[in-house]
């Protein structure tokens, strides 16, 4: 099955409003039919199975060209608009694409060379007269659908190749154990071109929800605002999206949410204070954790708000027909305690890495992926999250999880956000440097002196930061993603 055939399968003809807000609104039906008849343009005039990229912001024009291009059996590839001139163009010149849709003012910033650039104007202009598209004959649901560029170990973006199958295994394992409706309507602030943006796209559109999309999180106060006016039941943020409503919003915490259901967390972990803070705040709102990777489409594990006050720091177990281990290496399974590489399976794992099958092979061994992350496991089957592999710093010979030691900065008052990284130093090979974001209030008298004691009081002495500088703002990315720089 095609994965758009999927998704509308019960909401094709809907009158009702899939995008509410004040930029735009669009209706199931609109968005079905625009979608269609640009799917029946690409397969005549380009045919199926070409790789398409696409860039703009979280839109109706981002919409209709994402379904429309899978629609026709080709191979949507998304892209962050904020992608620097040298990714975008090895990204163009690795998957060969012939077209490019491109919202007009990010056109006037990036220089299109080879691909036909296709804009909003463009858009309704090829697609007009069209008919809606048809599927004559059986689709291969194996076929790939998209393609997500992230960061490569060699500096390059690596493309992960997801088929119509790998959405649609994940679309039904999350919306399992979120339950979504109908009724339900979700606020977003993370981008399409990321997938856990994607995935909130693909579970409203598969049970006929609403989204309302909102591309200024910076303006917490519209994203409140939003909430409440379109009585929002759902909004999934990364951590730093919680960390900045927890601690610089003045009006988050005593906002009255009356229709907001749950809270979606994952793209990293959040310290557990912060979980804490929430939950205090708001007892009334579900609050799940969850664990994901691009190369498994989005989601691999959930913690479920039931579950949190005895597994606070977890991030549970696998999502609905997916299996996760975590094993040493050797491939054993690791008793409970012993930390080791989280593996998964599943059928929303990769078809693998594009054009890159060394990689892939390094990745997908006998089926299991290899996501690189290490953890430990309890008695009772849920992993923790300790570090990235390539994360770990080696200070005086011993390998330190940075995520321990943020967590013990930001549990001070008044910090709003920690990142590690690892500096050289003669001695001990690598020297731990904190860079710590603090509330912005004049009573504040955090020191560096203050903040090491602290450390020293909850961390063994290798563990204690050597270098401590205050920031005056959390570094996110275009996905609101912290981003790091682990050797600086």
């Amino acid at each position: 099955m095609n994965v758009t055939q999927y998704l509308f399968e019960n909401t094709a003809e809907w009158q009702k409003n899939f995008i509410l807000g004040n930029k735009e609104v669009i209706s199931f039906h609109e968005l079905f039919a625009q979608s269609s008849r640009l799917a029946s343009y690409l397969s005549a005039t380009t045919g199926s199975s070409n790789n398409i990229i696409l860039v703009s912001q979280n839109n109706s024009f981002f919409l209709v060209c994402y379904l429309g291009i899978m629609m026709s059996g080709n191979v949507c590839i998304p892209l962050d608009p904020t992608t620097e001139q040298k990714n975008f163009e090895y990204i163009i010149q690795k998957s060969k694409a012939d077209f490019c849709f491109i919202e007009t003012r990010i056109q006037q910033k990036l220089k299109i060379a080879t691909p036909e650039a296709i804009t909003e104007k463009t858009l309704s202009q090829l697609t007009a007269g069209q008919s809606l598209f048809s599927f004559s004959e059986p689709f291969n649901g194996n076929l790939p659908a998209q393609i997500i560029f992230t960061s490569g170990s060699t500096g390059l973006p690596k493309g992960v190749v997801l088929s119509h199958n790998n959405i649609i295994a994940n679309t039904d394992s999350i919306l399992q154990y979120l339950h979504l409706t109908p009724h339900d309507i979700i606020e977003v602030v993370l981008p399409f071109f990321y997938c856990y943006g994607l995935s909130l796209l693909h579970t409203h559109l598969r049970v006929g929800g609403s989204m309302v999309l909102n591309n200024n999180f910076i303006l917490i106060g519209s994203v409140l605002n939003d909430i409440n006016k379109y009585k929002c039941t759902g909004f999934a943020g990364v951590p730093s999206h919680f960390q900045i409503l927890l601690r610089k919003s003045k009006n988050f915490r005593n906002t009255n949410f009356q229709s907001l259901r749950y809270v979606t967390q994952a793209g990293g972990k959040l310290h557990k204070i912060f979980i804490e803070e929430f939950t205090d705040a708001f007892p009334e709102i579900d609050f799940f954790v969850m664990y994901g990777q691009t190369e498994a489409t989005a989601r691999l594990s959930y913690l479920a708000p039931n579950e949190l006050k005895n597994k606070l720091g977890s991030i549970g177990k696998g999502i609905p027909s997916v299996q996760l281990k975590v094993v040493n290496q050797k491939g054993e399974e690791v008793t409970a305690g012993e930390t080791g590489e989280i593996i998964a399976k599943g059928k929303n794992v990769m078809l693998g890495y594009y054009e890159e099958p060394e990689l892939t092979e390094q990745t997908i061994k006998n089926g299991w992926l290899y996501t690189g992350d290490i953890g430990t496991i309890d008695s009772d089957g849920y992993i923790y999250l300790t570090a990235r592999n390539k994360e770990f710093i080696k200070v005086a010979g011993k390998r330190v999880s940075p995520k321990e030691i943020e967590e013990v900065i930001v549990s001070f008052p008044q910090v709003v956000d920690c990142t590690i990284k690892a500096i050289q130093d003669d001695i001990t090979g690598d020297a731990i440097k904190a860079v710590v974001v603090i509330e912005e209030d004049p009573g504040n008298n955090i020191t560096e002196e203050k903040l090491k004691s602290y450390c020293a009081e909850k961390l063994a002495p290798h563990k204690v930061p050597h270098h401590i500088e205050f920031s005056k703002k959390i570094n996110i990315n275009s996905a609101g993603k912290k981003v790091k720089t682990l050797n600086s």
